[in-house]
């Protein structure tokens, strides 16, 4: 029986640590800009190319042959570069979905920041951020804190059908836009926003996978899987035809390089049924329970962990965890037990692929230097109220740009 030393962890509010520099997290004098700090420039609008679905090839069967890192792999639960489980670096991506906001970053504030993998480098986490009701510059501080930014829709528009119907155009707007909207409202690296997490994870066939292959965004995270839960299905392209399941089709077809497909490897609940998302298991431990909980994220953890060390993904909505304190308390227990395990790693997701690409033994692996990345201003500006020309109602954002003429959304991404 494997017995674990769970140790105590200061969170240390607004202040963290990166490469041995101290980084306060407060506004910066908009006057003023230390040579460390960079500030991003508005990327160029970009137009939507001419596609035609019927010219998409169908995806055939994987020719492990020809498909080769660092561009192509294909759909296998196989680790990458045949290591063996011992090996290989345990990945933990802790994801949250939906806006961010002055309610639900007081929860990353307590549990996130400050916190460190065993190596002593910074633990990651990735937001798929949607925008209604964001205050870009809680983004822009997510971001300086060197969690990932990612793309969950501007509408995220009910019902799920709307995304399952969605066509090239739609995505275009929904997303690829969305991808300069954030980057110009949270003046953060257009470059450093690669990843996509449709609403409701209902997926849109090959039009959101056309986008991202014409918009240069590197992976998707919509995809859930049930039946390659043990062992898990690690990371691929879709140059060829996928061996995944389609749990809420339709799901890609065509043979579409470039992009990424990170699976979400379903949890098992009490009953032995699959959920893709924490919260979205039916048959749960009792919700104040925290020690049952402790147990039942524990249980899903080491079968990867055990098993061919897939990347595990806690996928969850902060709501889920402020409305219960019990799963926040053991969600907290279970990130202070991986932060002291040697070979498990709480990443964020891009951090996945990079290792995938180019796969490395553990112990070579945690040798690396950390991860850096470059902080940005932001000066604060409250803007509204807005008028918002799709459904007639007044907005309040904040930004750390210049504010919009109305409230932005699919159409005039930017508010012009």
């Amino acid at each position: 029986m494997r017995s674990v030393v769970l140790f105590s962890y200061l969170l240390l509010g607004l202040t963290i640590t990166v490469h041995g520099q101290s980084v306060i997290v407060s506004s910066p004098d908009p006057l003023f800009t230390p040579e460390s700090v960079t500030t991003t420039t508005q990327a160029p609008i970009q137009t939507t190319p001419e596609r035609d679905p019927n010219e998409l090839p169908l995806g055939e069967e994987c020719n492990e042959e020809l498909c080769k890192l660092p561009n192509c792999r294909c759909s296998s639960t196989d680790i990458p570069g045949g290591l063996l489980p011992r090996n290989t670096p345990q990945f933990v991506t802790i994801t949250f979905d939906d806006a961010v906001n002055v309610r639900n970053v007081m929860t990353y504030r307590s549990i996130l920041y400050g916190r460190k993998n065993s190596n002593s480098c910074p633990a990651g986490a990735t937001f798929y951020v949607s925008h209604e009701y964001t205050d870009y510059t809680l983004v822009n501080e997510l971001y300086n804190q060197g969690y990932e930014i990612a793309l969950n829709s501007i509408s995220h528009r009910t019902p799920p059908d709307y995304w399952a119907t969605a066509s090239y155009d739609v995505i275009k707007e929904e997303i690829a836009d969305q991808r300069i909207q954030i980057s110009h409202f949270a003046n953060i690296s257009i470059e450093s926003i690669k990843g996509v997490r449709l609403p409701f994870l209902q997926l849109a066939g090959n039009s959101s996978f056309q986008v991202m292959a014409d918009y240069d965004l590197d992976y998707d995270s919509s995809w859930p899987t049930s039946a390659f839960r043990e062992p898990g299905l690690w990371p691929y392209t879709l140059d060829y035809a996928s061996i995944q399941d389609c749990m809420m089709p339709p799901c890609p077809t065509a043979s579409i390089p470039k992009p990424w497909i990170q699976p979400l490897v379903s949890w098992t609940d009490l009953n032995g049924f699959p959920c893709a998302m924490a919260d979205s298991c039916h048959f749960t431990p009792d919700l104040n329970d925290e020690n049952a909980w402790y147990q039942f994220i524990v249980s899903n953890f080491e079968r990867h962990y055990l098993g061919n060390r897939a990347p595990f993904g806690f996928h969850i909505h902060e709501w889920y965890l402020s409305s219960n304190p019990a799963v926040k308390a053991a969600f907290v227990r279970f990130m202070n037990l991986i932060s002291n395990l040697p070979d498990v790693f709480m990443v964020n997701s891009s951090e996945v692929l990079d290792w995938v690409k180019n796969p490395i033994p553990v112990d070579e692996y945690k040798a690396k230097p950390c991860r850096e990345w470059s902080r940005t201003i932001c000066s604060s500006r409250p803007c509204g109220p807005l008028y918002g020309e799709h459904n007639w109602m007044i907005y309040y954002m904040s930004a750390c740009t210049v504010c919009p003429r109305v409230y932005p959304w699919t159409g005039n991404h930017l508010g012009r």
